[in-house]
């Protein structure tokens, strides 16, 4: 994404490693900076993605922090797959000091990112969100105004709550295909054939789980807490979710037995171990 940004020319960076910034920026042609202060002191728009609302709330205090740097007519666009509460927290607290916020979390993985085909789900008022376009143009292909402040964060959770989901029962049943004696390729042939199909079946288990190569794009750790952000949705709005607080449990419980570096879709893995099967071929 700082990529597609760096192109437009005359973009700061700024990390919570100094060293990649500097490296980003001798290779994309961009300023680095030592501090969040002097990144918003530097810009009229600023870009935000972090693991957590919380880590970007952090970065707003201090003399060293983004208040601190902020003028007024200044926009904060954050990307993060946040939770809405926080996400309207911030905006308050940007607001008394007449700085526009969005969130605005993103969709497409890294490939999508690279492409600038990224999903964009924005939370914001009309003229914030006409402001915040052009500069989402940059990366995304897809950009969906949802509602207010807190409609992006909560699209994106439902969003990856449903991956989630998904990963976990085309996980099972594809198991429980191969020790029923189908070979998992042609299972999945199958099912992308038919009406069950769904991203997972057909981008992500040929592409990683058959094949053996299971990259390392997305922490489950992170889809973990968006389920929980959607679960929370579900509880906040009245709504009764047994499957999304099911599949909340499993993640988490996936999480705690492949650990915080672990991939989204190493759930998999988990499964083909309780199973005795492997999902290869």
């Amino acid at each position: 994404m700082a990529v597609h940004l760096a192109r437009r020319g005359g973009l700061t960076v700024w990390n919570r490693t100094a060293s990649v910034a500097q490296e980003f920026a001798r290779a994309e042609k961009a300023t680095a900076v030592a501090t969040p202060r002097e990144l918003a002191a530097a810009s009229d728009v600023v870009v935000t993605c972090l693991s957590t609302s919380a880590d970007v709330a952090s970065l707003l205090d201090g003399t060293d922090g983004l208040l601190a740097g902020f003028t007024r007519g200044a926009l904060l666009l954050d990307c993060t797959s946040g939770d809405p509460a926080t996400s309207r927290r911030i905006a308050e607290r940007l607001a008394a000091k007449g700085v526009d916020f969005a969130d605005a979390p993103v969709s497409g993985g890294t490939n999508g990112a690279e492409a600038a085909k990224l999903t964009v789900m924005v939370g914001a008022s009309d003229a914030v969100f006409a402001r915040a376009r052009p500069v989402l143009d940059a990366f995304g292909q897809r950009i969906e105004h949802l509602g207010p402040i807190g409609a992006g964060d909560a699209m994106k959770a439902v969003n990856n709550a449903l991956l989630a989901l998904n990963i976990i029962a085309v996980g099972e049943g594809v198991a429980a295909l191969a020790k029923a004696g189908v070979a998992p390729r042609k299972a999945i042939e199958a099912l992308n054939s038919s009406s069950g199909r769904s991203f997972v079946s057909e981008v992500l288990v040929p592409e990683r789980v058959l094949t053996g190569q299971w990259p390392n794009t997305f922490r489950l750790a992170l889809l973990d807490k968006d389920v929980g952000i959607a679960t929370g949705l579900l509880h906040e709005t009245g709504v009764d979710g047994p499957l999304l607080e099911q599949t909340g449990a499993l993640m988490h419980a996936a999480r705690a037995a492949l650990g915080e570096r672990a991939d989204y879709l190493e759930a998999i893995k988990l499964i083909e171990r309780q199973a005795g099967v492997e999902l290869r071929g």
